[in-house]
């Protein structure tokens, strides 16, 4: 992820349940200031998660991170995000992908994650087709984003994860839920019963 809190705010519900599913979930982010870097190792322990914390974003560094933790499942922006600084995070790791999976085997499902008010650059929805019900573990998502003090939780961030939680949790029926895209692992969408 490209900030501190985009873990919590945009994955946070389904990073907690495949914790509490006895999965191995690492939050991996670029290195900030120090009390950012505390609220980050906080939020992802909230989660259920551990935090690695890298010196710079480049493709080596992301490369390097993949190959070291093999991961099954990674969760990332999309590249067309409105953030600039999730573009870049998601396109480095879109250019890591074909070495490390050729080298590794892994991750073997890679997501897009929701963003700003569900846009992307375009200002067309993002197109975010699997949808995971959060609702049991939202009490969870919100204290791990409270983890970062520093930031506007409840006149910002809060309602800007309430918002889309509550409308894909409408999508399918549930109060709470968090929404994905697939990307394609050189050129393949495994089936899976998870992310």
């Amino acid at each position: 992820m490209a900030h501190p809190d985009d873990a919590e705010l945009w994955a946070g519900g389904t990073l907690t349940l495949h914790a509490q599913a006895g999965a191995t979930v690492t939050t991996a982010l670029p290195r900030t200031n120090e009390r950012r870097n505390q609220e980050a190792a906080a939020g992802a322990a909230a989660l259920g998660g551990q935090l690695r914390l890298l010196d710079e974003l480049t493709l080596s560094t992301v490369r390097d991170l993949l190959t070291e933790l093999r991961p099954e499942v990674v969760i990332t922006h999309n590249p067309d995000d409105i953030h600039p600084d999730h573009q870049q995070t998601a396109q480095t790791l879109l250019a890591a992908l074909p070495e490390v999976v050729i080298t590794t085997g892994y991750p073997r499902r890679v997501y897009t994650c929701d963003g700003y008010h569900n846009l992307q650059r375009d200002g067309r929805p993002l197109h975010l087709p699997v949808i995971v019900d959060v609702t049991g573990v939202w009490d969870t998502k919100m204290r791990a984003l409270t983890q970062h003090a520093s930031q506007p939780i409840a006149e910002h961030f809060a309602p800007m994860a309430e918002t889309p939680g509550r409308l894909h949790g409408g999508r399918i029926g549930v109060r709470y839920a968090e929404a994905f895209a697939p990307l394609p692992v050189l050129g393949q969408l495994p089936a899976t019963l998870h992310l």
